[in-house]
């Protein structure tokens, strides 16, 4: 779908292995942050492990910051989110998911900070990916919710109306993984470009700034990502509530 080479991004990394695709460009920087994750996450639960074996001084938060206590602050911060918008029930069931697109999305989208990495959130192929993969879950948990009851949400209240809610109700569902892979990419992409013109026409001090600006927009973008997941999946799981 895109083209991600040296030419239109200056300087990358990767054009320099032998062999390296840069049209796969998504690919390779989507599966090295899963890789980077996986390996924290294993990290950190060997970690936890450990201090549990201490007893009741395991359950208390270490003094120095360390992979676990990292994985736990942002973990406690985001169910509390989470609980807030969706409730605690569905906040039980559904953190892992929104957890793990936030962590997948806010690193991949940290990546675009360093110099000559593209990350892969700058590619409509993976954010459009996300995109459906949200529309896909959360239809899958209204039907596994609410059963065939669920579909009534497409036909609107009202009998005779049914046909132009259905094409209303189909085309606001389709648009929404697209808005989200649109908003993340075009996000991310006009940061990244921002940064490569101040680091390139202005190489000290200024890029501080917008270096942190850099830094907002990739966890501001994660978190909205993750906030549309999170009101997606609560209307689809409650609708039998409301109809």
């Amino acid at each position: 779908m895109e083209h991600h080479g040296g030419g239109n991004h200056g300087f990358l990394w990767l054009d320099q292995i032998p062999g390296y695709q840069p049209e796969l460009n998504h690919v390779y920087m989507a599966a090295g942050v899963a890789i980077f994750l996986l390996t924290g996450l294993l990290v950190g639960r060997v970690q936890l492990s450990k201090a549990l074996r201490q007893g009741d001084e395991g359950l208390l938060p270490e003094a120095r910051l360390s992979i676990r206590t990292l994985f736990e602050l942002i973990s406690e911060k985001l169910f509390d989110l989470c609980a807030q918008v969706m409730g605690r029930e569905n906040a039980l069931e559904f953190f892992p998911l929104i957890g793990s697109l936030f962590l997948f999305i806010f690193t991949s989208n940290l990546l675009g900070l360093i110099p000559g990495i593209l990350p892969s959130t700058e590619a409509l192929n993976t954010t459009l990916g996300i995109g459906l993969f949200v529309f896909v879950y959360y239809n899958f948990i209204g039907l596994k919710k609410n059963g065939l009851a669920y579909l009534k949400h497409f036909l609107g209240p009202v009998l005779w109306l049914s046909p132009l809610m259905l094409i209303i109700e189909l085309v606001s569902h389709v648009v929404r993984p697209i808005s989200l892979g649109i908003r993340l990419r075009a996000n991310i992409f006009g940061d990244h470009q921002v940064l490569q013109v101040f680091n390139t026409n202005f190489p000290y001090f200024v890029p501080i700034v917008f270096y942190g600006m850099g830094l907002f927009v990739a966890f501001i973008q994660s978190l909205v990502f993750c906030l549309m997941t999170m009101v997606y999946i609560s209307l689809s799981a409650a609708h039998d509530e409301h109809h």
